[in-house]
């Protein structure tokens, strides 16, 4: 059986930009940001940032308590994403009806303000007295593809990605070749983060947060710039709809976008420090699974969260394989970095920016840093791309994980 061809034909979010596409792109276009300042956060010795990226006036209100009561916020975010998308590609709510649509789906972790709760419970009291059963359900690693399952009665094929930052693309790779290959007509793909003082946290502690900023929050995150100083954590949600064209066309279906080609590697090497070889390993297996030349591509989304090493062994893989020519620039100066969620949530920007003929450039860039490659970067204001055809949005994440898609214009 030869290869089938997968669209996308929906796109629900919830961002610090917006909860919905058309607010979120509008603000790419604008130049406007998502990042706010936290003074809650002065209370934690020893943290340095205050800044994060906050997806504002999320409505979840309606759920029924059965079905969220074993969530968290990351699996509401998830859900809300979800149920967008679902809208978007016209499809129902109760998916039970549709044997052939399955799930792939993650986060860095799970609901991070359930465990601190159970957490504190367990140890204030000394015991497991007024600890809720459904506490486990909202922190587990695979909260979001279970909630969604059971949420929208999916049947199919599950598959869990929590992979650190590239949990969301690979989800839509592995929903891709699911399709691609006959296993289903339609998956679900996608990933969440849910905001918390942990994640910074995380990142203070390698310090890879922006501190020298928190009171300019517009500013704090800069990618290739050289006075940027490290990343702003974010939260959000981010679901595509694949699904097989042929099925797609014969139901009247708004097209996105066709997904033509996944690569992904792993360095193998260190755990946090990345490796120009790897990441350029995945960029050139997309384009090898696509079938078309780094010529063909038309601008690349860059992961660049603003941290030192990252930006320029990022931009370093870039130049193996793309040159110098193709526009590049990263979201994550408007958004921050939404960790498990930024895979989904740029992928669809990148749809959403080929569609309507623009390109984004990188918020904050005011001077490239001089160690980063010498790239066609984006700076300043959003430019024109009416014959944008082909675009690529990379992901990397800690563990050496290289993630790198490559969407179409229909």
């Amino acid at each position: 059986m030869s290869a089938r061809r997968v669209v996308v034909t929906g796109i629900g979010l919830a961002s610090p930009l917006g909860n919905d596409l058309p607010t979120a792109v509008a603000a790419l276009r604008e130049g406007r940001h998502g990042i706010v300042t936290m003074p809650e956060w002065a209370e934690i010795q020893g943290l340095s940032t205050r800044l994060a990226g906050i997806a504002k006036d999320v409505p979840f209100n309606g759920y029924p308590r059965k079905k969220t009561r074993s969530m968290g916020r990351v699996a509401l975010l998830a859900t809300y994403a979800t149920e967008r998308a679902l809208m978007d590609a016209g499809l129902d709510q109760d998916l039970r009806s549709i044997p052939d649509i399955g799930l792939a789906y993650g986060s860095t972790h799970g609901s991070s303000s359930a465990q601190e709760e159970f957490c504190r419970t367990l140890f204030a009291r000394n015991g497991m007295r007024g600890i809720p059963s459904t506490s486990y359900l909202k922190f587990m690693s695979n909260t979001c593809v279970v909630n969604l399952a059971h949420f929208f009665g999916i049947q199919g094929r599950v598959i869990s990605t929590c992979a650190a930052c590239t949990s969301a693309s690979n989800a839509i790779g592995y929903g891709f070749e699911a399709i691609r290959s006959g296993q289903l007509d339609i998956m679900l793909c996608g990933g969440a983060e849910e905001m918390h003082f942990t994640h910074a946290v995380v990142f203070d502690i390698l310090y890879a947060t922006s501190r020298h900023f928190n009171d300019r929050p517009g500013e704090g995150s800069r990618p290739f710039d050289a006075d940027r100083d490290g990343l702003v954590v974010s939260e959000g949600a981010g679901t595509l709809v694949l699904e097989e064209e042929e099925r797609a066309r014969r139901r009247g279906a708004h097209i996105h976008g066709e997904v033509i080609g996944f690569g992904t590697s792993c360095d193998g090497q260190h755990v946090t420090q990345p490796s120009a070889d790897g990441m350029a390993m995945a960029m050139k297996n997309a384009l090898a699974d696509a079938r078309i030349a780094p010529d063909d591509v038309g601008y690349i989304n860059a992961h660049a969260t603003a941290t030192d090493i990252g930006d320029i062994t990022e931009s370093q893989a870039t130049l193996q394989v793309f040159g110098d020519k193709v526009p590049i620039s990263s979201t994550k100066g408007h958004t921050g970095h939404t960790l498990g969620a930024c895979g989904a949530l740029e992928s669809a920007f990148c749809l959403a920016m080929m569609n309507e003929g623009f390109l984004a450039p990188t918020k904050n860039l005011d001077k490239p840093d001089p160690r980063c490659a010498p790239l066609r970067y984006l700076r300043n204001d959003a430019v024109d791309a009416p014959n944008l055809k082909i675009v690529m949005n990379n992901n990397f994440a800690f563990g050496g994980i290289n993630t790198s898609l490559l969407f179409r214009r229909t």
